[in-house]
């Protein structure tokens, strides 16, 4: 009888300073979408800081213009180094418009940052509940339409942040326009768990097509940002307010996972990375994901069920 073991499920890792030395990325093309504000701010200041040139992806491009003018003078950067495109990712029209855009040139580094989070109910146009349709649905249609763009990168990666709460989530893709027994918290989470198991997937088609682009996940953990303030319950809000300012990190050392996954050459794409440790030096460390996000016929069929609501085929099996 012949048998056939299965690769050793990856180790929890802790890295100590895996940016230290900063990497130079010079002559090196990012894309972020939300990046002009919480850690997506933060990500484009620190990319932009290390040599690449950024393209940012925002809905309100007014604001975003003047965070891109107060960058460019505190970094002491030329023009070209910081770009701002209007993206809306609920909107798959405007998603294809910011993927022309980004894809001007070959594209080294995709950070898909933006997130709707725990908001009331509503739907995009295709009628689908607008926390996933925003979180997962728009990025894996830009995904898509930058594959080539990335295939063209040194060292491309694709870096999906989502949350460590996304083992508390639910898949239920058949009710995903549905109100009934909706809760802006657990869309919230069922839209992180399929980030998760997107990049997973992602990781995996790549590899089966033997392409050069790496996918990986990371997550801030608890960060203090504005998208604490759009729950629409009041006690929601104070009461994240609160444990924020107990054990939340401020953006910047919060980003630290997200930042070794685009940037560090000892992170992998089998492990989900996030800080640990100190609130305002944190180590990043990486775990294995939970079975969630490595159900491979769940994540086939998120796959197909993205493929058919976006429009937008690609890697198929």
């Amino acid at each position: 009888m012949t048998t056939t073991s299965r690769p050793a499920s990856p180790s929890r890792i802790r890295l100590i300073a895996p940016l230290a030395p900063p990497p130079d990325l010079s002559g090196r093309r990012a894309v972020v979408t939300g990046g002009t504000s919480g850690l997506g701010l933060v990500t484009t200041r620190t990319l932009a800081s290390w040599g690449a040139a950024v393209i940012v992806g925002a809905r309100d491009v007014e604001r975003a213009a003047q965070v891109r003018q107060r960058l460019l003078h505190d970094l002491g950067l030329s023009d070209d180094r910081v770009t701002v495109a209007h993206l809306d990712l609920l909107d798959l029209d405007s998603v294809d418009r910011f993927g022309r855009v980004a894809a001007a040139a070959s594209v080294d580094l995709l950070v898909l940052n933006a997130a709707s989070s725990s908001v009331a109910f509503r739907t995009s146009r295709e009628g689908v509940e607008s926390q996933f349709a925003t979180n997962h649905l728009g990025h894996f249609a830009l995904t898509g339409q930058l594959l080539d763009q990335l295939e063209a990168g040194q060292d491309p990666r694709v870096v999906t942040v989502s949350s460590a709460l996304y083992t508390r989530g639910a898949l239920d893709l058949d009710r995903l326009g549905d109100a009934v027994g909706y809760s802006p918290g657990r869309g919230y989470i069922r839209a992180k768990l399929a980030n998760t198991m997107f990049a997973v997937e992602l990781e995996r088609r790549l590899r089966r097509a033997k392409s050069g682009i790496r996918s990986f996940a990371a997550h801030p953990g608890m960060a203090r940002t504005p998208l604490h303030g759009t729950y629409p319950s009041a006690t929601t809000r104070a009461v994240t307010a609160l444990l924020a300012r107990a054990i939340g990190r401020e953006p910047e050392p919060a980003d630290v996972g997200i930042l070794a996954a685009a940037a560090a050459a000892t992170v992998t794409p089998d492990l989900f990375w996030g800080p640990v440790g100190s609130k305002t030096r944190p180590d990043v460390e990486g775990v294995p994901f939970a079975p969630a996000a490595t159900d491979e016929s769940a994540a086939i069929a998120l796959w197909n069920a993205s493929m058919a609501l976006t429009r937008r085929r690609y890697l198929e099996d």
